[in-house]
């Protein structure tokens, strides 16, 4: 990076800071739209791993599952759901245009289905006109719509409703047409794929690529695998894809999503990666309730977990949210509530934490440092990861321990310690150090999870 793009980055992390938190620790609340689109178009880093805007102010993808969101919910149902991630600070929503809950024969509230006799080359402009209202509300509120063209049932019908309708030919003409109709909107980032294999259809796939990219050279896109996997596995060098998504998934309790982080970030060529859906809060373990549920804690790990490996951003779900189950609609997955009901749960309000952590230190110049961490770095469950910048670490730890850290590499004559608890967004000054030697740190007895926040003492970083 160079130096006019370092000072940039350094600056802009400083301007994205917008976030008001009380001093007994209750909710934090984002103030204002969530996203600044007047800084530009989004392009990635000069090192290949972070997404920044064209003007060098950074950009921190934090995701919300709304898979259902356009073919589900009514316009003030859609206002609602927005406002509500608004105000948790998220920047990205992650939504379906040919959503996957039967959602080619299955009208929206307003009595309409996407496509004309279920023809990619024959889109219903009532349909795509409910569409453009949320995409223009989430604009307004500063947020960018992950658009999703189609769920995989519709390109490969592993499972699900269907029906297959996409070959190469029309898939292109489908792409190049949205391409078209949404080239010029600024709060748009392209999510290729729909859960499925990227081997299974691997030529339709890239023909939807390739037929957006064709007309949209504005917006960047990537690929929504099926669980367990990547989208570098098929896609990794071709010319529409931007970044790298994997899906670690909802099959059990401690998934160590870090360990995909670190095979997408050690690729060739490189680009940034992220967990695009880890497990959701309110989602049985394996798809099973025998198993437990994911929660708070579990949702927190898999956001610092990816994020300290080296992801450029991250996302939330829940599930009832990611299908919009409402009254009338049948669950799936053993969903146990509604959509509105559940908005608010601690995860959800823990993610305002993790953007605010994010954007306190210039991390577009960090990179994962294990390193850093000369005492035992944990198990599957208990995994320590540590991520540094040139004056910062961070080390995120899931349970209550001691830990011991090197902080040579920071080049510090002395270093300033922090616990920031990630239930709160609360951080608490544990004091300076010399920056010589190993130091030993204890988490606080209270809580579960902590993030370690080391300073170069000379930047006088604050909280």
């Amino acid at each position: 990076m160079n130096g006019i793009m370092k000072n940039r980055a350094i600056t802009g992390w400083l301007l994205l800071c917008s976030i008001v938190l009380t001093a007994n620790g209750q909710e934090t609340t984002w103030e204002g739209p969530s996203v600044d689109f007047s800084h530009g178009k989004l392009t990635v880093t000069e090192n290949g791993r972070f997404l920044i805007f064209e003007d060098g102010t950074p950009f921190f993808y934090l995701g919300d599952t709304a898979w259902e969101l356009f073919h589900r919910l009514n316009r003030e149902e859609a206002v609602r759901y927005l406002e509500n991630r608004r105000e948790k600070g998220f920047t990205v929503i992650q939504a379906v245009v040919l959503a996957e809950l039967d959602g080619l024969n299955d009208p929206n509230p307003y009595g309409h289905t996407p496509l004309l006799g279920n023809d990619p080359e024959s889109p219903d402009e009532r349909y795509f006109e409910h569409v453009d209202f949320i995409i223009q509300t989430a604009r307004e509120k500063g947020l960018f719509i992950g658009l999703l063209p189609t769920w995989g049932d519709k390109v490969d019908k592993r499972w699900g409703v269907g029906p297959v309708v996409f070959n190469e030919t029309n898939a292109y003409a489908y792409g190049q047409w949205l391409g078209n109709r949404y080239k010029d909107v600024p709060n748009i980032i392209w999510i290729n794929g729909g859960d499925r294999p990227c081997d299974g259809a691997t030529g339709v796939w890239d023909a939807l690529g390739k037929g957006i990219k064709s007309a949209d050279k504005q917006h960047l896109m990537t690929f929504h695998p099926n669980g367990g996997s990547s989208s570098s596995a098929c896609f990794h060098d071709s010319e529409w894809l931007d970044f790298n998504m994997f899906q670690s998934g909802h099959s059990e309790k401690y998934i160590s999503n870090y360990r995909m982080v670190a095979a997408d970030y050690g690729l060739q060529p490189v680009r940034p990666c992220m967990d695009g859906e880890p497990c959701y809060e309110d989602h049985p373990v394996n798809w099973d309730g025998e198993y437990g549920w994911f929660d708070d804690e579990d949702v927190r790990r898999a956001a610092y977990w990816a994020l300290f490996a080296g992801a450029h951003g991250h996302t939330y779900g829940c599930h009832p949210v990611w299908q919009m189950l409402g009254e009338g609609r049948t669950p799936v997955g053993n969903a146990r509530n509604y959509w509105h009901r559940v908005l608010d749960l601690p995860g959800a309000w823990d993610m305002i934490h993790v953007r605010n952590l994010m954007e306190s230190r210039p991390r577009i110049t960090g990179a994962p440092d294990p390193a850093m961490i000369v005492s035992d770095r944990g198990n599957e469950v208990n995994h320590l990861q540590a991520f540094r910048g040139e004056d910062f670490a961070f080390i995120y730890l899931p349970s209550n321990r001691s830990i011991t850290v090197d902080p040579v590499p920071l080049k510090a004559e002395r270093i300033r310690a922090w616990w920031f608890n990630p239930r709160t967004g609360v951080a608490e000054k544990i004091g300076d150090f010399n920056g010589t030697s190993p130091h030993i740190f204890r988490t606080p007895v209270a809580g579960v999870d902590w993030v370690l926040v080391i300073d170069n003492a000379a930047m006088d970083y604050h909280f």
